[in-house]
């Protein structure tokens, strides 16, 4: 553990992330520590640092900038979106490992395996993807097996516990820490990555999403093949569909493109105020449409890896901002946020209202094709800011599933 830390220390050293710290808020010894690295300057934007560092420290790092690139209300701009970019495609481990595992993972089920292509579909930091065929009682399926990288949950538990002695040493001694709340950050992603290395709760979260939309003709989520299925494995059904932002082979296929923006609102709203139960990693790449119909297109939902929920409370509250939102009533969407605590109480609620008002006014008078709901949240959220606003991490994957799928939808 003491390794891995140097190794973390040097590296964020090495990217001047020291820029980051308040120096006025930290203490003597603190900035006598750091005095050293102000002989080595940089032009290089910390923002873009931010990011490399993340690329550097590996998979688990570059997993929690991905979450923290979700937390708008505690990034500047520049930071949030150099974070986006962050990418987990690593190169694939061995295939005669990747088929080890899988075959110490399915036991006696292995005999069921009819064939198995060694080269992965693909390969992330935390899982890699190989297409086969199993025998089922229903006949040979062609199916996808999911298998964990062999090391992950040690590796990232190591790294999370050097995370929280990260965190607790922030709050401790960096005066201004307690806006960023960084235990609470790695905590939530703690919650989160850890549930990504359980691939039966990923299982139980395909089948639940798959029967809310079961022979509805809008979304389809691939069968699970359960007997197959691990804690490190999970095999389902192969489907094939066109990537939801492939515009060419979209138009090529004559799919109606009208149709398909109105469903993809449709299905992420079913999802939020009916189901309470919504795909929260709704990126391009685990969102397929099926063009066999192309009047009547239909989407193909992959990864439920990470899956959102909302309390009643929040479902209420949500619902009702909306409706003061479309109603320019800034004075109850002020009153809301109080309400609910999303911001202090005894928040100066004409002054919050304003500054909304600021915000919001200006899209009334566009056109919708100008309009970005996505990015007025992330203004709104922005200029909260001052009120010591709090983003509930439920919320916080909420908004990353909005701006997600209207970056998609705007394409469409």
């Amino acid at each position: 553990m003491t390794r891995r830390l140097l190794s973390i220390l040097r590296t964020l050293a090495r990217h001047r992330l020291d820029r980051a710290l308040p120096k006025a808020a930290l203490p003597f010894f603190a900035r006598l520590a750091l005095a050293p690295l102000r002989l080595r300057p940089t032009r290089q934007p910390l923002a873009i640092s931010l990011r490399l560092a993340c690329e550097d420290l590996g998979p688990v790092f570059v997993k929690f900038g991905q979450l923290l690139s979700t937390r708008r209300d505690l990034l500047d701009d520049a930071a949030w979106q150099e974070l986006q970019k962050l990418q987990d495609r690593v190169p694939p481990f061995p295939a005669e490992e990747s088929l080890r595992l899988i075959r110490e993972a399915l036991g006696e089920e292995w005999q069921r395996v009819v064939s198995l292509t060694e080269t992965p579909l693909a390969s992330a930091s935390v899982a890699q993807i190989h297409s086969a065929q199993v025998q089922t009682d229903a006949g040979v399926k062609e199916v996808v097996i999911k298998v964990l990288r062999p090391g992950m949950k040690e590796a990232i538990r190591a790294d999370l516990a050097l995370m929280y002695r990260l965190a607790a040493w922030l709050t401790r001694w960096v005066a201004d820490a307690w806006r960023l709340r960084p235990s609470e950050l790695v905590s939530d992603y703690d919650r989160i990555i850890m549930g990504e290395l359980d691939l039966e709760q990923e299982a139980a979260n395909t089948q639940r999403l798959r029967a809310n939309w079961q022979g509805s003709g809008k979304l389809y989520v691939p069968e699970v093949h359960a007997r197959f299925t691990r804690r490190n494995l999970l095999v389902m059904e192969r489907v094939q569909g066109v990537t939801a932002t492939d515009l060419p082979r979209l138009q090529a296929a004559g799919v109606n493109l009208r149709k398909l923006a109105h469903l993809g609102v449709e299905i992420f709203f079913t999802q939020v105020f009916e189901d309470n139960f919504f795909h929260a990693d709704m990126h391009p790449g685990n969102v397929l449409v099926d063009v066999s119909d192309p009047e009547s297109p239909s989407y193909i939902a992959l990864d439920c890896a990470i899956i959102g929920t909302l309390s009643e409370t929040d479902q209420r509250y949500l619902a009702k901002n909306l409706l003061a939102f479309f109603r320019r009533d800034y004075a109850e969407l002020a009153r809301l946020h109080v309400a609910s605590g999303w911001v202090p109480e005894g928040t100066d609620q004409r002054a919050l209202a304003a500054v909304m008002a600021e915000v919001c006014e200006p899209i009334f008078q566009k056109p919708i094709s100008e309009i970005s709901f996505g990015r007025l949240l992330l203004s709104l959220w922005s200029a909260a800011r001052q009120f010591d606003m709090e983003m509930q991490p439920q919320l916080a994957l909420l908004q990353k599933t909005l701006i997600n799928i209207e970056g998609m939808g705007r394409q469409i």
